[in-house]
C-alpha cells in the first residue's frame, strides 16, 4: 500500500517504517523538505521550548496565557499520551485526523524521496498546518535535543531552555556541559535566550551564539508574596499571581521563564495581567502529577529520569497523608532506572513492575534487578503488562491508599487507556 492513506493510523504506521532507523538527528533532510513546503517560512512569531524536564509544562502555560489574551496560537508538543492529535493543537483544540492526513500528504508530496523519521514527518506536518492557519504565534516544544532536533529548522524569536539533566545520553552526550551545548542550539543570534537552568555552560554557549541571555535568578525570577507570588524581570513586575494549576513548586521556575519569554515579545504580543492570571490558573497537562481522587487515589506522572523523579518525590511529600503508596512502574530500556527509583525508595510501600508496550521497553525482570541494585527493599512484583500491574496495585490498595503510575509516557498512556480515560 502506497501513500496517500485513508486513515491517520495507516499514515503513522507507514511513517514508523519509512526511515532506516527510528531516530536520526540532523537538519539537512527535514530542512530541505520544509523549504520546499514553505519557502517563506512560518509567518508568525515563534517561541521554542527546550530542556530536559519542564518543557511540556512551559508549553501548556504559554498556550493557555496566549489563548486567554485572545491570540491565535498553534502549539506543537511531543510525545503524546493517548492520541497522536495531542501533539498538534490550534486555538487550544487538537487537530482533526482529516487535517493531519492532508498535511501528511503534502509532506509526502514535497519530500520527493527524501527519507524522514516519524518525528520529522510529524514536525513538518504540524508546521504545515500552522503556516496555513494565519497564526498570531507558534509555540514549539523541542524533542529530545536542540541543535539537531527537527523543530530547530524554524528560527525562534524567543527560546526557552528549562532545565538540564542526564537523559538521552547516547544522543546528547554523557556530561551536563555537552548536553547543555546541544540544548543551546535552539538559541539564535540577537534573540532572547531565556534560561531556567543554573548550569554555567548553557549561558556561556548562549553568549557565544550571540543571543541575549536572560538567566533565572539573575535577570528574572519569582518570590512568594502574601497573595500568591510575584514575578520580576528587567522591565516590569507582575504581582498577585495565582499559583499555577500544574502541581509542584518547580512549576514556579517554569512559569517565571514563560513570563520572561512573553515579556520579550510584549511589543508584538502584549499580554494583559488578567490573561496571565487566567492562563496560570487554567493550564493543564495530563500525566504531570495528575491526581484522580478516589478510593484509592490514582496519581499519574511521566517522570522518567532522576531529575523528574526528584520533583515527583517532592510533590508526593506534599500530598501523602494516611495510607500506603503503591508504585506501578515501566521504563524504556535506555533509562537510568537506579537514578529514577532512588528518590522514591523510602516512599513507595510496594512495587508492581511491567514492560511498557514499546519495542524500546525494558523487561520487567531487568527493571526489578536494577531496582534491587538501587537498594529497593519493599515488596516487588513483576507483572505481564502495565494493565496487570495497575490491576494488582489497585487490588492490594486500601481505600485510603494511593496508587502511583509513572516511568514513561508509554506506561502512563497504557494505564490511562486501561482505566477508560481515553
Amino acid at each position: 500500500m502506497n501513500p496517500p492513506f485513508s486513515s491517520l493510523a495507516a499514515w503513522l504506521d507507514w511513517q514508523e517504517r519509512l526511515h532506516p532507523v527510528p531516530m536520526a538527528l540532523g537538519l539537512d533532510r527535514v530542512g530541505e523538505v520544509w523549504r520546499r513546503l514553505w519557502p517563506a517560512g512560518l509567518g508568525a512569531p515563534v517561541i521554542s521550548v527546550g530542556g530536559t524536564n519542564g518543557k511540556g509544562s512551559s508549553v501548556a502555560m504559554l498556550e493557555a496565557i496566549l489563548g486567554a489574551a485572545g491570540y491565535r496560537v498553534g502549539c506543537y508538543s511531543s510525545p503524546h499520551l493517548l492520541r497522536y492529535s495531542e501533539r498538534v493543537r490550534l486555538q487550544g483544540r487538537e487537530a482533526e485526523d482529516e487535517a493531519l492526513c492532508a498535511a501528511f500528504e503534502r509532506v509526502e508530496g514535497a519530500r520527493a524521496g527524501i527519507s524522514l523519521t516519524y518525528f520529522e514527518f510529524g514536525t513538518l506536518a504540524a508546521l504545515d498546518l500552522f503556516a496555513r492557519d494565519s497564526l498570531d504565534v507558534a509555540v514549539l516544544e523541542v524533542g529530545l535535543g536542540g541543535r539537531l532536533d527537527a523543530v530547530n529548522i524554524v528560527d525562534a524569536d524567543v527560546a526557552i531552555v528549562t532545565t538540564i539533566a542526564f537523559d538521552h545520553t547516547e544522543w546528547l552526550g554523557d556530561s551536563l556541559d555537552r548536553i547543555a551545548e546541544e540544548k543551546a542550539g535552539i538559541f539564535r543570534f540577537g534573540h532572547p535566550a531565556v534560561i531556567g537552568s543554573a548550569l554555567p555552560r548553557l549561558a556561556a554557549r548562549a553568549e557565544e551564539i550571540g543571543a541575549h541571555v536572560l538567566q533565572l535568578e539573575r535577570d528574572y525570577g519569582w518570590r512568594e508574596a502574601p497573595q500568591g507570588w510575584t514575578w520580576w524581570g528587567p522591565r516590569r513586575r507582575r504581582e498577585a499571581l495565582p499559583w499555577p494549576r500544574l502541581r509542584g513548586r518547580h512549576q514556579l521556575d517554569n512559569a517565571a521563564a514563560v513570563l520572561m519569554a512573553l515579556d520579550c515579545l510584549s511589543d508584538r504580543l502584549p499580554v494583559a495581567q488578567q490573561a496571565v492570571r487566567q492562563g496560570l490558573a487554567t493550564a493543564s497537562l495530563p500525566g504531570r502529577f495528575q491526581v484522580l481522587p478516589g478510593a484509592p487515589t490514582l496519581i499519574f506522572d511521566v517522570a522518567h529520569n532522576p531529575q523528574g523523579a526528584q520533583s515527583l518525590a517532592a510533590n508526593l511529600r506534599q500530598l501523602m497523608g494516611e495510607g500506603r503508596l503503591h508504585g506501578v512502574c515501566g521504563l524504556l530500556a535506555d533509562k537510568d532506572a537506579e537514578g529514577l527509583v532512588r528518590p522514591l525508595t523510602e516512599m513507595v510501600d510496594a512495587w508492581y513492575l511491567a514492560r511498557p508496550d514499546s519495542p524500546r521497553g525494558m523487561s520487567a525482570e531487568r527493571l526489578a534487578q536494577r531496582f534491587l541494585g538501587a537498594g529497593v527493599e519493599r515488596p516487588l512484583r513483576v507483572l505481564p503488562s502495565v494493565a496487570d500491574a495497575v490491576d494488582a496495585a489497585r487490588a492490594q490498595a486500601s481505600p485510603e491508599d494511593k496508587v502511583l503510575v509513572f516511568g514513561s509516557f508509554v506506561t502512563v498512556g497504557e494505564a490511562m487507556r486501561h482505566l477508560g480515560m481515553g
